[in-house]
């Protein structure tokens, strides 16, 4: 593409996904100071004025490498010489659950939630790729995932479409050239060639790999797969969104007659729906968790109540599927934190 061109081409991208702003409106852009968010934040800063709107910048620091606070105060100075105001570097403690990479998104994912509500951002842009999504698809495909995993990455997400990824139709040698010409060195993270972690054994080895076998243009089909698989899976989303409220029993919980009847693929969203509605976490609610729900609506063999995160106790009894909590005395409970059913509360 050549550096010029792919300037401008990242310039367009923030401009359309930034059109339904209104002057006077705070964009943020997360930067880690990679090539991806570095070029974002710099094509950010040149359209958002333009657009009558204030941009800044948030970088995490992690706090996993040696200098980790260096770089992050690097990445600031650099921001807002760029003209992004406000600037901040955030630091996180990173836990353990879901493995390193899983932890340090939920960290850097609530991070970015507080310093956007603090500072009445009406959005925070994200400098994935298409090249990064093409990797998530292959992880999805290693996980053996549904279509929600397979589908990828969406460009917008979050209340009100808060998180946008603009760069999700472009390769990720778009913004090393965009870098190049707007003078700007971008960090090179020791984390992304270091082959322990999975994405780094897909990027460095695989999707070489794949290149070489079949061809170039691997990247931009998964992505296009990942994007048909999207629209697929909203569609299926929202049909179990309304066959959720059909199958509520009058005595709480879930009906698993009307259930029985649903084509699998719906029935599952609908238990989905209601385990996320109880307080089973997203990140590690599994496929496994749910078709062990299914069972008891479509194999029901007496079987005892089931264990979910968060931690989410479900059982069938008397034509229902009722979901509560386990407490502290090792009792399950029919009702949530709030003290409502959790089926009365609205799906997420």
């Amino acid at each position: 593409m050549g550096p010029v061109p792919a300037v401008a081409a990242i310039r367009l991208a923030v401009r359309q996904t930034l059109k339904d702003h209104q002057p006077g409106d705070l964009v943020l852009v997360a930067c880690s100071g990679g090539a991806d968010s570095l070029a974002l934040a710099c094509a950010a800063a040149f359209v958002a004025p333009r657009m009558g709107l204030r941009c800044g910048a948030v970088t995490v620091d992690h706090g996993l490498q040696d200098g980790s606070g260096r770089r992050a105060d690097e990445v600031v100075r650099l921001l807002r010489q760029r003209g992004l105001a406000p600037v901040e570097s955030v630091a996180v403690v990173v836990g353990r659950e879901g493995g390193p990479e899983a932890a340090a998104r939920t960290a850097r994912y609530q991070a970015l939630d507080h310093c956007a509500e603090r500072l009445d951002a009406k959005s925070v842009l994200l400098g994935h790729t298409r090249d990064d999504q093409a990797e998530t698809v292959l992880l999805g495909l290693a996980r053996g995932s549904g279509a929600r995993s397979l589908a990828g990455m969406p460009a917008r997400f979050g209340p009100g479409d808060r998180y946008r990824r603009p760069l999700l139709e472009k390769a990720r040698s778009v913004t090393e050239e965009a870098c190049m010409a707007e003078g700007v060195v971008p960090w090179r993270d020791p984390h992304n060639a270091d082959p322990a972690y999975t994405r780094s054994r897909i990027r460095h080895w695989l999707l070489p790999a794949i290149h070489e076998a079949l061809g170039p243009g691997m990247p931009e089909a998964l992505a296009r797969t990942a994007r048909m698989l999207r629209e697929d899976t909203e569609a299926l989303d929202q049909w179990a969104a309304s066959a959720l409220e059909d199958c509520r029993h009058a005595q709480g919980g879930l009906d698993t007659a009307r259930l029985a009847g649903l084509p699998t693929a719906v029935r599952r969203r609908v238990i989905r729906l209601a385990a996320l509605g109880s307080g089973a976490p997203a990140g590690t609610l599994a496929a496994v968790h749910i078709e062990a729900v299914d069972a008891l609506v479509t194999n029901w063999r007496g079987q005892g109540p089931l264990h979910l995160p968060g931690p989410v106790v479900v059982h069938r009894a008397d034509g229902r599927l009722a979901f509560g909590e386990r407490t502290l005395d090792g009792l399950d409970a029919v009702t949530t934190r709030s003290g409502q059913h959790p089926c009365a509360a609205t799906p997420v």
